[in-house]
């Protein structure tokens, strides 16, 4: 797969994969991904996340992650802005939970 996204939109695929994973987005979740990335990459990335199945998103972020450099900070920020994704609304179902340790391991 032929990923060609910038860093900024990796990160608003990131957060919106973040978002959806539990298949409800809260608008305090879609929000904080406002304050993050501009409204254009937002909706294009968005129609992107909600088609891709799971396992397909997985593989995309670990795809574009390995395939580019990141350092510690980034790594740290991107792993500090999930967990602020899943916050948004409050509270953080299992499923938000398990998604974020795959991520975790994904993103090191």
């Amino acid at each position: 797969m032929n990923l060609d996204w910038t860093k900024k939109e990796f990160e608003a695929y990131l957060l919106l994969y973040a978002a959806h994973c539990n298949h409800i987005e809260d608008i305090e979740e879609q929000n904080y991904i406002y304050s993050k990335v501009d409204e254009k990459t937002f909706h294009k990335i968005h129609t992107e996340v909600v088609v891709d199945s799971d396992e397909v998103s997985l593989n995309k972020i670990e795809q574009y992650y390995f395939e580019n450099d990141f350092t510690q900070e980034e790594k740290d920020s991107l792993l500090r802005e999930v967990k602020k994704v899943f916050f948004a609304d409050g509270s953080v179902d299992i499923q938000e939970k398990k998604v974020f340790t795959i991520l975790k391991k994904i993103i090191q």
